[in-house]
């Protein structure tokens, strides 16, 4: 929280009282207020009791004009806990005000910047400064400037802040180290609970699972019991160890060589612990290794033997793959003969029937033809009957008138009923002629069809014996595939069962060993990183144990440049009494003298 306040005389001093009280206000600004001699005792008494403000800031307030009030403000500054920064500019802060601060600064730890620009503080002023800057270790930046301090003064203010700044920079480097330390330590205590837990987890896995087995695994089971009972008596020892190094960090230096001898001993029984260790797995290896030279050969027996059947498999598979061509020509063979059989069938068939519709359409014609012509020739018979029975009654009319001439047309009419006879004749024989070599040629063309059909007939019936033949050798060929194919499928099953079988030997070998493996790289690994965190925190260990002595040897030095200087100040404080005393003394005589040997002396009353 953050507060401005203007000028107010009542205002400020209820705002004072206020602030006794207040928790919650981190930065106060009473810049340009002129608070002077009531305001400075004011903000003393604020800063012995207030708790909550870092930033303060009283820039233009001539605090310093009044000694006893700067006096009692430098006063709570040193009793206060709590400000990071403090802004005095132009206050008109004198040589004494300067060594007020100085004062106070001795006996405040948490002010780390002040700024006194523009201030009349001097060359003894800033001596004083200088003086009580190797007691404060908090403040690392001191505004100096506009203060008619010389250049040395200001360049040994300058080292004594860097001085500070490194110191500061190194406790937080330190404090965050602290910090990670402890988070590792937390982290390692987590880890080891956790590994702990998974330890006894595969504990009592192995524990079922070694139960069934033989005395020696039995035997082995108490071994890797005793093991990590062991291993748990060290870890715990670790950390009580670690335990031991955090109380030892805040103690002195014997603390830290008992956790030492510690960590010696513990690191004499975790190399046994590692001796013992690292001969099991030598045995474990050596066993491993021969179970899996065992395996091996197992397996490369297995793969000889999966080699041959893989060759007898793919012999198998060409012979079938051969034969189902053969088989699958033949069939195409079959289909296509079957396919012209049928075609010539049908085109026989068409062909046949196409005969037979022009036979019987000849038949037909023929039969048309010759009832045409029988009734022509009934017709013409008939006509050339009524003609000649026309005749023969005009004759018969006439023959009473033409008796005469009865023998002359008895002999036409006979010559003219031979020639139609003779003509009658001739036309039936023409036409039984015709009608028999039609006939002929019927019977001729019925006989090529028919010798036709019989060749056919007898192709259809070689074709349908080559089709049965063929059926017959397409059916054994299909029971010889199957059975190579059941012969096939029998030996791939094997093949495969054995396969299967190999497979899960290996497999569950492979998984044994390697659980054992895993589990001895585990233990290794556990083991080297107890190793590096146990190297890591003697390295720790040895790295604070020297900053501490460092820092002893810093306090020591120190204490002694103090006191060296605290003599110094003594006997130049006896001095100035002394000369001070002289010079009061010389004074007073001189005074007396000059009282005595002044002309009012002899006016003035005898005392």
């Amino acid at each position: 929280m953050f507060l401005t306040w203007p000028y107010n005389k009542w205002g400020s001093t209820l705002l004072f009282q206020g602030l006794c009280a207040n928790t919650t206000v981190q930065r106060l600004d009473l810049k340009g207020n002129n608070l002077r001699a009531a305001g400075a005792g004011a903000l003393g008494k604020v800063l012995r009791q207030n708790k909550s403000i870092q930033s303060l800031t009283l820039e233009w307030n001539n605090l310093g004009m009044w000694d006893d009030a700067f006096a009692t403000f430098c006063g709570g500054l040193a009793a206060n806990s709590t400000l990071r920064q403090l802004d005095l500019r132009n206050n008109q802060i004198s040589h004494k005000g300067a060594e007020e601060l100085a004062l106070a600064l001795k006996g405040n730890t948490t002010l780390q910047q002040l700024d006194l620009r523009w201030n009349n503080i001097g060359l003894l002023g800033g001596r004083a400064l200088v003086n009580c800057l190797p007691s404060n270790r908090t403040l690392w930046r001191l505004d100096l400037a506009g203060n008619n301090i010389p250049g040395d003064v200001l360049r040994a203010v300058e080292q004594a802040m860097d001085h500070n700044q490194n110191r500061l920079t190194a406790f937080r480097e330190n404090k965050a180290r602290t910090n990670i330390l402890s988070k590792e330590v937390q982290h390692l205590q987590e880890e080891k609970s956790k590994q702990f837990l998974d330890l006894m987890e595969t504990i009592d896995k192995q524990r079922d699972e070694m139960a069934r087995n033989s005395r020696a695994s039995a035997a082995r089971i108490g071994q890797l019991q005793e093991a990590l009972n062991e291993r748990q008596s060290i870890i715990n020892a670790l950390k009580a160890k670690l335990q031991m190094t955090e109380a030892a960090l805040a103690l002195s230096e014997q603390k830290a060589q008992d956790l030492g001898e510690l960590l010696t001993t513990a690191e004499q029984e975790r190399q046994s612990l590692l001796q013992r260790q690292e001969k099991e797995r030598k045995l474990e290896h050596q066993e491993a290794a021969d179970r899996e030279s065992k395996l091996l050969r197992d397996l490369s027996a297995a793969n000889e033997k999966n080699l041959l059947l893989r060759s007898q498999v793919d012999e198998l598979e060409r012979k079938v793959k051969s034969q189902q061509e053969q088989l699958f020509l033949t069939r195409q063979e079959l289909t296509n003969t079957s396919a012209e059989l049928k075609i010539r069938a049908i085109q026989a068939e068409e062909r046949l029937d196409a005969e037979k519709r022009r036979a019987k359409q000849n038949m037909e014609d023929l039969e048309k033809l010759h009832s045409k012509e029988v009734n022509h020739m009934t017709r013409h018979l008939e006509e050339s009957e009524r003609t000649m029975q026309e005749r023969i009654q005009r004759l018969e009319a006439l023959r009473l008138s033409l008796e005469e001439e009865l023998s002359r047309s008895k002999a036409a009419v006979l010559t003219e009923r031979g020639q139609a006879e003779e003509e009658l004749i001739k036309a039936r024989n023409q036409a039984r002629l015709e009608e028999q070599q039609r006939l002929a040629h019927l019977e001729e063309k019925i006989r090529l069809l028919a010798q036709a059909r019989d060749e056919a007939q007898g192709t259809c019936l070689q074709q349908k014996q080559m089709v049965a033949e063929s059926q017959a050798r397409a059916s054994q060929l299909n029971l010889q595939m199957e059975g190579q194919q059941r012969r096939l499928d029998e030996l791939q099953q094997e093949l495969s069962n054995k396969d299967q079988e190999k497979v899960a030997e290996v497999t569950r070998v492979r998984v044994e060993l390697q659980e054992q493996m895993g589990r001895l790289q585990a233990d290794l690994v556990a083991q080297e990183a107890l190793r590096e965190k146990v190297a890591a925190l003697e390295r720790q260990l040895k790295v604070v144990g020297s900053e501490h002595r460092e820092a002893l040897l810093d306090r020591e030095h120190e204490n002694a440049s103090l006191r060296e200087k605290l003599r110094l100040k003594e006997a130049e404080i006896a001095r100035i009494r002394d000369e001070e005393a002289q010079r009061a003394s010389f004074l007073q005589n001189a005074v007396l003298a000059y009282v005595q040997g002044s002309p009012l002396r002899a006016l003035s009353p005898p005392k």
